[in-house]
């Protein structure tokens, strides 16, 4: 299943975006989904920034595996001109880190006279407006559990020589990662209307059958782990729907509903520390979806006949 979505307002974003770094940005801020931080990176955003320094905050990561939550930073406090933190968006003063991390990228700014200027941003749903609100410790951005509720630029002074620009979320414009498509979808990061929920939650089932078997046994009261991790992902959501009573007419089992408590468990954290992928999968799923990408390229571009 190819899970794309890129609405109006993001293209509206990404003109906006580029006028804005033209204006002059001395730091961006990209907000990653620690629970998915490869998937949840801005290809398109790299592209457009790849000029300036870049502060890779791991966000929720409360809710993500601390053990990959490590790898993921170490992946990215090695890439030149990058530094990486984890963060909680609801942590009383993540305030003085952030700034902490964003002067030693731009040691040049900062002060009256050259104030230091920090562009945020992140896909839709990562959880920015509710970090910019604890950020300036009152409620300047709109927050939900709905993808794309911020939908215009914010300026905001964080510090007497800061100031924050807040971008809509924004993705990109064809996402030619299955995998990340998948995730994304699984996190909250793209529209409803965009993606089959059934297929995500059997896609999500798979990943924690592999990696976090336990956890699915504990929530659900399912079979041992072993056994879980050997089951098909149908079966084993028809086992969840079964378990949690969503049996509809003549014994039908409501797989719809079952696949929406297997979401929301994810979303909301009722599964534990989770985190679905690796630097190693990750890097993996780009070359075969780069790969891919370069052979559908090429059979369009092959004369006819």
């Amino acid at each position: 299943m190819a899970i794309q979505w890129f609405p109006g307002h993001m293209h509206t974003t990404r003109l906006a975006l580029v006028q804005r770094l033209k204006s002059g940005i001395d730091v961006v801020v990209e907000l990653l989904d620690a629970r998915l931080p490869g998937a949840s990176a801005n290809p398109l955003l790299a592209t457009l920034t790849a000029a300036r320094p870049a502060l890779k905050v791991l966000n929720k990561q409360d809710l993500a595996d601390p053990a990959r939550t490590a790898l993921w930073l170490d992946h990215y406090n090695a890439q030149p001109a990058t530094r990486a933190i984890g963060l909680d968006a609801s942590e009383p003063a993540p305030a003085a880190r952030l700034i902490a991390a964003c002067r030693a990228l731009a040691p040049l700014r900062g002060g009256m006279v050259k104030p230091l200027r920090v562009l945020v941003c992140g896909i839709p749903n990562v959880g920015k407006s509710t970090l910019i609100n604890t950020l300036v410790r009152r409620k300047a951005a709109k927050t939900g559990d709905e993808a794309g509720i911020t939908k215009t630029e914010q300026v905001i002074a964080l510090a007497s020589d800061v100031t924050l620009f807040d971008t809509p979320g924004m993705l990109w414009p064809r996402i030619t990662v299955p995998q990340s498509g998948l995730h994304l979808a699984a996190s909250g990061a793209i529209g409803r209307n965009a993606y089959d929920e059934q297929e995500v939650a059997l896609a999500l089932l798979e990943r924690l059958q592999a990696s976090y078997p336990a956890a699915l046994a504990g929530r659900y009261k399912l079979p041992d782990p072993v056994a879980l991790a050997a089951l098909q992902a149908d079966a084993l959501l028809g086992l969840i729907a079964r378990q949690r009573g969503l049996v509809q007419s003549k014994g039908r089992l409501d797989l719809q509903k079952a696949a929406e408590a297997v979401l929301n468990d994810f979303r909301c954290g009722a599964l534990g520390r989770i985190t679905l992928e690796t630097p190693a999968e990750h890097a993996a799923w780009v070359a075969a979806g780069e790969a891919q990408d370069a052979a559908r390229r090429a059979r369009k571009a092959r004369p006819a006949g």
